[in-house]
């Protein structure tokens, strides 16, 4: 299971830096300090596994429900994952969208 969260997590923080099209050498050392922090990542594991996710399809609600049902009953971890997603969010340009992406995963995270 481990596992299947860090792979999410991963994908959820990767996200931003794809739908933004933003500099991923730019945002890359965030993503590898966040993935480093939580899931003990070395930086090349985080490097190589953001550039997967760059360039693959993935279903991100798939990756929500797997992160939401991990943590349904820890809602200090939500919170912590919502606060890295709004770093990430804050490291470059924000938008309209950015914002709508934040609530639309805090719902998605505090409806069980």
């Amino acid at each position: 299971m481990e596992k299947r969260i860090k792979e999410s997590v991963g994908t959820l923080l990767a996200h931003i830096i794809k739908i933004d099209h933003r500099d991923v050498e730019k945002e890359a050392p965030l993503f590898c300090a966040i993935m480093g922090e939580d899931f003990d990542c070395s930086e090349e594991e985080a490097k190589d596994f953001l550039t997967k996710v760059l360039h693959t399809d993935y279903d991100l609600d798939e990756h929500i429900d797997v992160i939401n049902q991990a943590l349904c009953e820890d809602k200090l971890s939500k919170f912590h994952l919502l606060e890295q997603l709004n770093h990430m969010i804050y490291s470059d340009k924000i938008s309209q969208e950015d914002y709508a992406f934040l609530e639309k995963i805090k719902k998605r995270l505090f409806e069980c």
